[in-house]
C-alpha cells in the first residue's frame, strides 16, 4: 500500500497544518489516492482481511476522508454503512447523519487517517449515544499519535522506514 500512496503522490513532505491543528512535515493524503479505483479497492481489500476475524453489523465513518474508504469496504463486505456529519445540517431533515443504526449494532469505524483520533472518538461517542458498540477503529493510515487501539493498513513508522526518511520533530 505504501507504494501505491507513494506513485499517486498521497506522501508529501513540506510543511503541512493536519485536520488536527498540528503541525507535520509530511503529509498522507489518502482522499487524492481514494480517488484512484486500483487503489481503492486495495484498500478495501486489506482492510477487509484485517477485519474478517471480526463480527459487525454496520460500518461507520465521518465525513469526508473516511467516506470513499467506508463506501468501498461497504460493497465488499455487503454491510450497511452510517454517514456521520462533522456538523449537523439545518436544512432537509436536519439530521448529524446519513444511514440508521440499531441499538446492540455491533459497528466497525473507517478513516482515512487517524492522528489525534478526535474524528474517531466523535465516531465512537455518537455511535454509543445511539445504543450501538464499536468492535474496531480500522484505518488507512495511523500516524502512532493518538490514545486509541487502531488497526491501521500502514503506520506513519513503517512508511517512513520503507522511504528511508524521519519525521523532524
Amino acid at each position: 500500500m505504501i507504494e501505491e500512496l507513494k506513485r499517486v503522490g498521497a506522501i508529501k513532505f513540506g510543511d503541512f497544518v493536519l485536520s488536527s491543528g498540528k503541525r507535520s512535515n509530511i503529509y498522507i493524503d489518502v482522499k487524492v489516492a481514494a480517488t484512484k479505483p486500483e487503489i481503492l479497492r486495495k484498500i478495501a481489500d486489506e482492510m477487509e482481511k484485517r477485519i474478517r476475524n471480526i463480527e459487525f453489523d454496520k460500518i461507520a465513518c465521518i465525513e469526508l476522508g473516511g467516506v470513499p474508504i467506508a463506501v468501498a469496504l461497504s460493497l465488499k463486505t455487503g454491510k450497511d454503512l452510517v454517514i456521520f456529519r462533522k456538523q449537523k445540517k439545518d436544512y432537509g431533515i436536519k439530521d448529524d447523519r446519513i444511514g440508521d443504526l440499531k441499538k446492540g449494532e455491533r459497528v466497525v469505524v473507517v478513516e482515512d487517517v487517524v492522528t489525534t483520533g478526535k474524528s474517531v472518538k466523535s465516531v465512537v461517542e455518537r455511535v454509543e449515544k445511539l445504543g450501538g458498540r464499536v468492535v474496531a477503529v480500522l484505518a488507512v493510515v495511523d500516524r502512532e499519535e493518538s490514545d486509541l487501539e487502531v488497526i491501521s493498513i500502514a503506520k506513519l513508522s513503517e512508511i517512513l522506514e520503507k522511504l528511508g526518511k524521519t519525521l523532524p520533530r
